[in-house]
């Protein structure tokens, strides 16, 4: 039995101090009042040292295990000593349940990246399934995201969605000129940062891309229906259009990631749609691609979920600066990044907050002088999977 004591605790309803978390097994006990601790005799001590106790992240949108899979163009790494390294990175951030967003191109116009092939895709896929029945340091999860150019390999979705190696779907549509690159001069210049290419060769790019032959909505619903009847969210990307919003609807989409404008997040707010922004555009102040600030949508109240993208460092600093420089209440943004993301992928009854009865996913975050986040312990499921200690010297 484990009691953590001496910080503030952050509930599913407020910031809660002078109590402390009793942790039997893989579970929450109990929370209860520090001068109760002597009840416990023989349970061990975890001091907060007056920190935050928070529950683990949640990351429901991450490409990062490509980059790590995937480290150069030219070389592919094992997918299995990938996660395992993944997992010490990723919880060391604080996440403590990743949703490893592969992306499922037709082709890859950026970067070309192995870990993009399809055969390669499905051993990565595979490989986060094993986890589910070997030893590990966090959960892992697939979120799988669909182009919906990607045509010849929509059978390969569904058999993945059957075999319940899919936890998360979502559909995605990068042809220039709309969502994330509705401006072409932002794709033009993206598509330089990666490659060396003349003005002749973007434009043959933008027109190959344009005139792409697309998923019927009758058959993105085919799979959306077949998702939905085995408990899987449906999320959407990069919407730019209130009509979009409304066509994803129709076929159970939840999840409205990267909404591209305030006035879009807006309304998939008021049309129910859970609304995700990127945690490393808080950081930036603002989207690397000219779209939506995060900051900003959430002074709005048009966001509920943070995730990681591309960075996980960005979770936990986006927490406090999002709080301290932005003024947001800090329980709604811890909320973001525990309790929202739990929700959406329909698992908030086992995780995402700190309550009796739900799994003992809990970390205990410290500052330092200077503000500086310090994640000093991590635990998973009731069992501590790191401690750090800060030193002067």
């Amino acid at each position: 039995m484990y009691i953590i004591h001496n910080g503030k605790i952050i509930t599913e309803e407020k910031i809660l101090e002078a109590s402390a978390v009793v942790v039997e097994g893989e579970f929450i006990q109990a929370i209860i009042p520090e001068d109760a601790i002597p009840n416990y005799p023989g349970a061990e001590l975890i001091n907060a040292r007056g920190g935050y106790i928070s529950p683990g992240f949640i990351d429901i949108h991450s490409d990062y295990i490509e980059g790590i899979v995937s480290p150069r163009p030219t070389s592919m790494m094992d997918v299995h000593i990938s996660l395992r390294e993944a997992e010490k990175i990723l919880i060391s951030h604080g996440i403590t349940t990743m949703f490893h967003s592969l992306s499922f191109y037709r082709e890859d116009v950026f970067t070309h990246k192995p870990m993009r092939y399809p055969e390669n895709a499905q051993r990565l896929v595979d490989a986060i399934d094993a986890t589910h029945h070997e030893l590990h340091l966090i959960r892992h999860r697939l979120h799988a995201r669909f182009e919906i150019d990607n045509i010849d390999q929509v059978d390969r979705l569904v058999a993945n969605i059957k075999s319940d190696k899919v936890h998360l779907l979502s559909f995605m549509d990068h042809t220039p000129g709309q969502g994330q690159y509705r401006d072409l001069e932002v794709y033009r210049q993206t598509l330089l940062g990666y490659q060396d290419l003349t003005d002749s060769d973007v434009q043959t790019i933008i027109d190959k891309r344009q005139s792409s032959t697309y998923l019927t909505i009758e058959k993105i619903k085919e799979v959306a229906d077949i998702a939905l009847s085995r408990g899987i969210s449906i999320a959407s990307h990069d919407d730019d259009d209130i009509k979009k919003l409304e066509l994803v609807q129709s076929f159970g989409t939840t999840i409205s990631e990267f909404p591209i404008t305030l006035e879009v997040a807006m309304k998939a707010k008021e049309m129910g749609l859970q609304t995700i922004a990127g945690a490393p555009n808080v950081l930036l102040g603002g989207s690397h691609s000219g779209n939506l600030s995060a900051a900003e949508a959430i002074e709005h109240g048009c966001i509920d979920i943070l995730c990681s993208d591309y960075y996980p460092a960005a979770l936990l600093h986006a927490i406090f600066t999002l709080s301290e420089k932005y003024g947001n209440d800090l329980h709604r943004i811890f909320m973001m990044v525990t309790l929202n993301p739990a929700k959406a992928v329909r698992m908030d009854d086992e995780i995402g907050s700190i309550k009796p009865g739900k799994k003992a996913d809990i970390l205990v975050i410290e500052r330092m002088d200077d503000g500086y986040p310090m994640l000093t312990a991590t635990m998973v499921n009731g069992a501590i999977i790191t401690t750090t200690n800060y030193r002067t010297k």
